[in-house]
């Protein structure tokens, strides 16, 4: 089956084709036109400047990726279906990608299939080349083609700029959303941060970068910050006291010690181990509720070096055995190849019927 899909849900153009067969994977193209540059001096994204970055770039991105997939450009290519982000996401952003991809299900008469965001980046931990894949029944299913412990259930973080959740996914399609952000997300949260220190957007890979130039060997830091809702007793997150802290304290220094090299490095560290703290200790937390048998993380913060070396660490040394999956950081942030696998897994509910096809910005799994 060879499934085109388009993913406009925030700042991202992108455009994949996928090939699956028999449980493989074969990625033919995953074109992604990134406006980060864009958006930068805006510090976040700018709504209307996306809309009209997307109207411009995907005609551009579609045939980039029907070229490197080696199909016509000029008729109808050798696919099944069109896969399309309906949400969640920025709304206007999530039509113009609808909208396309209804143009090309009636010019090519192909069915589309809807696809859930946040599905998409779970999902995307099946994209890896040579990686046998779940069947699409699948509820205790290995993955990776390992046959020594079974994946399901498994607990699922996803952490990108607009979410935070945890949840918990008994098999394909059967989730359970356990806890989300109560106001920003664990990205939002980076991207305001490094705003206040005068860092560059996205703020993630900035603060991860300066955070890297401090050498914490036998060097106390002098900058502490809370560790929102760490102890509460449920599994919801909240970043936006975390990213107030971060104001208080750098309002309250002498301007020379707030533009400093040590200050900035100092707080990029606080501010990014803070964040994995509240991750790692929630995630780990319901594992061990709900007796799972694997941690599955997703989204753009997961490309994030420290939390993924801090999360090995950490279920190399608990008393408790769990398979651990995150995606290649190519795919941890907004790409059309995750949601084509997705698609994969709910084909049955293609239609033709593309005047159905709504978006909805505040979709669940």
């Amino acid at each position: 089956m060879k499934i085109l899909a388009i993913e406009t849900s925030c700042d991202d153009t992108c455009v994949a084709v996928l090939e699956i067969n028999k449980q493989k994977v074969k990625i033919l193209s995953n074109i992604v036109s990134s406006q980060a540059e864009i958006h930068k001096k805006y510090g976040g994204i700018y709504p209307t400047m996306a809309i009209r970055e997307h109207q411009k770039n995907l005609e551009p991105v579609l045939k980039k990726a029907l070229g490197k997939a080696k199909l016509s450009k000029f008729r109808k290519p050798n696919i099944d279906a069109v896969a399309v982000t309906i949400g969640p996401g920025l709304e206007p952003c999530l039509w113009v990608g609808v909208n396309f991809a209804k143009e090309l299900s009636c010019l090519w008469d192909l069915p589309i299939i809807p696809v859930n965001h946040i599905e998409a980046h779970i999902l995307a931990n099946w994209l890896p080349p040579d990686i046998k894949i779940p069947a699409r029944n699948a509820s205790r299913s290995d993955a990776g083609g390992q046959n020594t412990k079974y994946l399901f259930p498994a607990i699922c973080l996803v952490v990108s700029g607009g979410h935070t959740q945890l949840i918990l996914m008994k098999g394909i399609g059967k989730y359970k959303i356990l806890g989300e952000t109560r106001d920003d997300a664990a990205g939002e949260c980076f991207d305001k941060t490094a705003r206040i220190l005068g860092l560059d957007y996205p703020g993630g890979p900035a603060i991860s970068a300066e955070a890297a130039k401090l050498q914490t060997i036998n060097y106390k830091l002098q900058t502490k910050l809370p560790r929102p809702m760490l102890h509460s007793k449920d599994y919801d997150f909240s970043f936006s006291g975390l990213k107030t802290a971060v104001l208080y304290d750098f309002k309250k220094r002498p301007e020379k010690t707030a533009r400093s090299k040590k200050y900035i490095q100092e707080m990029c560290r606080e501010i990014q181990q803070a964040i994995i703290d509240v991750l790692i200790f929630k995630t780990i937390k319901a594992a061990k509720q709900y007796k799972a048998k694997s941690i599955i993380l997703g989204g753009g913060v997961t490309a994030n070096k420290e939390l993924r070396r801090q999360f090995n660490h950490k279920l190399q040394t608990i008393n408790y055995k769990l398979k651990f999956l995150v995606p290649p950081k190519i795919f941890c942030t907004d790409n059309a190849a995750m949601i084509a696998i997705t698609a994969y897994y709910h084909k049955n509910q293609k239609t033709k019927n593309w005047k159905n096809i709504k978006v909805n910005a505040n979709l669940k799994v």
